[in-house]
């Protein structure tokens, strides 16, 4: 018997008449009450009662509980509950929103890196076109990654909107170039005739088409790990019905009443407890699973054209071909805007001066951050995958996993049978889900819980999407997303500060922030392999030992009478 047990027998000495099962005071119980901060200790009796009205904590020996102790001891195991399902659930919820934000800052490194690319391109082949082209540059590049994280916004109509700005610099520098520039009234007229005048062909059209086309498996797999984060939210917060909350009254806090604060329950009890407690978060297991291998499998499908990576560190050269389309079409270029907006008039030569010199590569600083070879899109969401797949058992295992590491008896130590301590439990384990429950002899379950449904809906959605089964509106996934509760939401509006309306700087910021250093450093995880409780013949050993203390202890006693 080890050091646990021999107090554990020392203290039903001293605080329990061990021939007439009676409790002889309930200081013990007042200091656990105390500790755990349940309540005020004023409720507490001095010595035990009868118990006449409890309504769950019924016993025949005395009791030190009272009907305000019983409520109290209720939240009590609630709140237990739903810290443990915390705890267990918090490493796969930190995996899942630290790859959101690794996710972000890769793609907003990429983007970076495409963007100076374009830069390093235009100043390569066209010298005089990189300074003045950074601005409409940066803008699109902007409006790049807005839409790769999820913006709604027109990619279209950044594509044209980028190279109808470019046009009145392309314009003047290699289409009619002279030797001052364009005055702003006539480079606004060329801006504007762009459109028409289709100077590259179809290049802004295709470029954007390529970057929408790589960007929806992205958007898709990132608004998915968003419901990610939101179903462990919804099942963190579960809400117990009335059965639930007075079987873990009964498991939890009615040996209390007995005296028995250090009791654990058998394991075969606290797994029909907890099991019918949780009978509709086990029901979430086959959809997380389906989850985790749809993810897995868009994943392998993100390539060639496909492959965001690949095709934003192409967009220089389709710049750069567009460009080129444009001056090899000079001529006619130049008299099409010759009747749209008149013969070019210039700023005067002075003006010129000052802008005309070539642009230096000194004065066209690269942006951005330099990136890893191994940081790459890819590498990350396989890196994920790999530590995904370890939680894809999460929710069938949870009500195991809470009995086992936090909640059950030990092997070979007395455990608390809903009854009494010491003695097996004998009535049958039921197995996890809501069909198991009808032969629960502890919590009835009468149904599914409604919000759980609804968990299990989008998550048949989202897998469709991931999938391929199911194409969304381009870039929202509107119709699985939920509004507010309690943790994080998937939805994010621009109040929020998620896409911004305007250009510049203030739209480069991370679009969704899940997880912040404040939330995500106080927490135990667990890890404990799930296995297969129904055959478990829990406490046997423990009954044997507490049998034999007892007879002995009354031995003595008797002897001594």
């Amino acid at each position: 018997m080890g050091m646990r047990g021999v107090l554990f027998y020392a203290f039903l000495a001293v605080f329990i008449d061990p021939c007439r099962g009676t409790l002889m005071n309930c200081e013990e119980v007042r200091k656990v009450f105390q500790m755990k901060e349940i309540g005020p200790v004023k409720s507490i009796p001095e010595t035990p009662r009868t118990g006449s009205d409890l309504q769950v904590c019924l016993s025949k020996n005395l009791t030190c509980c009272t009907k305000k102790m019983e409520e109290r001891y209720q939240v009590a195991a609630r709140r237990d509950i739903q810290n443990l399902l915390q705890m267990s659930s918090s490493s796969l919820k930190f995996l899942i929103s630290r790859n959101v934000a690794a996710f972000q800052e890769t793609v907003d490194s990429l983007v970076h890196q495409a963007e100076n690319h374009t830069h390093a391109v235009l100043l390569q082949t066209y010298r005089d076109l990189a300074s003045p082209a950074a601005a409409p540059i940066g803008e699109f590049f902007t409006d790049v990654a807005l839409f790769v994280l999820g913006s709604e916004l027109s990619l279209e109509e950044a594509s044209h909107r980028f190279f109808n700005a470019l046009f009145p610099l392309v314009y003047e520098r290699l289409v009619e170039p002279g030797l001052s520039r364009l005055s702003l009234p006539y480079a606004e007229c060329v801006r504007a005739a762009c459109r028409d005048l289709a100077p590259y062909g179809g290049a802004p059209s295709r470029l954007a088409a390529h970057i929408s086309r790589a960007s929806l498996p992205g958007r898709v797999f990132l608004q998915a790990l968003h419901l990610g984060v939101e179903v462990i939210n919804t099942t963190d917060h579960i809400q117990l019905s009335r059965e639930c909350r007075r079987g873990l009254l009964r498991m939890s806090y009615c040996p209390h009443c007995q005296g028995l604060t250090a009791s654990k329950p058998c394991m075969g009890y606290c797994l029909n407890v907890v099991r019918g407690c949780l009978a509709s978060l086990a029901e979430v297991d086959a959809h997380w699973r389906e989850f985790v291998r749809s993810l897995e499998m868009l994943s392998t499908r993100m390539h060639g054209a496909q492959d965001l990576e690949q095709v934003l560190l192409g967009v220089h050269e389709l710049v750069r071909d567009a460009v080129a389309h444009a001056q090899m079409n000079a001529p006619r270029l130049s008299a099409q805007v010759h009747r749209v907006c008149g013969h070019p008039s210039r700023q005067p030569e002075q003006v010129s001066s000052v802008q005309h010199g070539g642009a230096s590569q000194d004065s066209l600083p690269l942006k951005g951050m330099v990136r890893d070879a191994e940081d790459t899109l890819s590498n990350r969401r396989k890196e994920f995958i790999s530590s995904l797949r370890l939680h894809r058992a999460f929710y069938g295992g949870l009500a195991d996993q809470l009995c086992v590491s936090e909640l059950a008896s030990g092997d070979g130590l007395a455990c608390w049978n809903g009854a009494d301590v010491g003695k097996s439990y004998t009535l049958r384990v039921v197995g996890n889900g809501i069909k198991a429950q009808a032969e629960n002899p502890e919590v009835k379950v009468k149904e599914a819980d409604p919000v759980i449904s609804q968990v299990i809906d989008k998550l048949k959605h989202v897998n469709q999407l991931l999938q391929g089964k199911s194409i969304p509106k381009l870039g929202t996934l509107d119709q699985i997303e939920t509004g507010s509760g309690d943790g994080y939401s998937g939805e994010c509006d621009d109040e929020d500060g998620c896409w911004g309306s305007g250009n510049g700087a203030a739209k480069r910021r991370r679009i969704v922030t899940i997880l912040t250093s404040e939330n995500s450093n106080n927490h135990r995880y667990h890890h404990p392999q799930t296995k297969d409780f129904d055959q478990m013949n829990s406490g046997t050993r423990g009954t044997q030992t507490v049998l034999l203390a007892l007879v002995s202890i009354c031995a003595f006693a008797l002897l001594s009478g």
